[in-house]
């Protein structure tokens, strides 16, 4: 596992950083996904498996590596990787109460009509294909990221909201 830590122009200062879980085999693509975000305005910490099974094990702190793992805002998840890939990983999710609230976006370099309607079934909330196009694809993710942190910011002020309510009420 890496942490990378991308920051983008007019992050910075965010009381909300977006924690991604990258689920990726191929350091090219995990490479490329990082310079796509450093590039965006999105304060952005990334956490870096290789695979399924390894993904699990950090979603559920499992193992000495993992113990104080921190739970994502979102995943990014490769379909193709070997020990255990990225349909098994989502119906693994979509399986466990603890998890399936985690958004999963779908990184695949297929675009055919039955994988991404085989992904969204076992509950993706996004599916990016990784085109050959470098340009578009950090386009693309730049766009994700952005969704994704306005999302991750809404959550967070959620909590904090939710959390001063009830202290509120225990004060009464």
């Amino acid at each position: 596992m890496t942490a990378i830590v991308a920051r983008g122009e007019g992050g910075g200062g965010s009381a909300a950083r977006l924690l991604i879980l990258l689920v990726e085999d191929e350091p090219a693509d995990a490479h490329l996904l990082r310079v796509a975000l450093s590039e965006s305005r999105v304060d952005a910490e990334v956490e870096h498996v290789v695979d399924g099974r390894e993904a699990l094990e950090y979603l559920r702190r499992q193992g000495g590596r993992f113990l104080l793992a921190r739970r994502p805002d979102l995943i990014l998840l490769d379909l193709n990787m070997p020990r255990m890939d990225g349909r098994e990983f989502l119906a693994e999710v979509r399986d466990d109460q603890s998890l399936r609230s985690i958004p999963v976006v779908v990184l695949s370099t297929s675009a055919v009509e039955r994988d991404v309607l085989a992904a969204h079934r076992l509950g993706a909330a996004g599916y990016i294909v990784k085109t050959a196009d470098v340009g578009a694809f950090i386009d693309e993710i730049r766009r994700l990221a952005e969704h994704w942190s306005h999302e991750a910011i809404l959550a967070h002020n959620g909590k904090r909201t939710a959390a001063a309510v009830d202290a509120t009420e225990t004060r009464k």
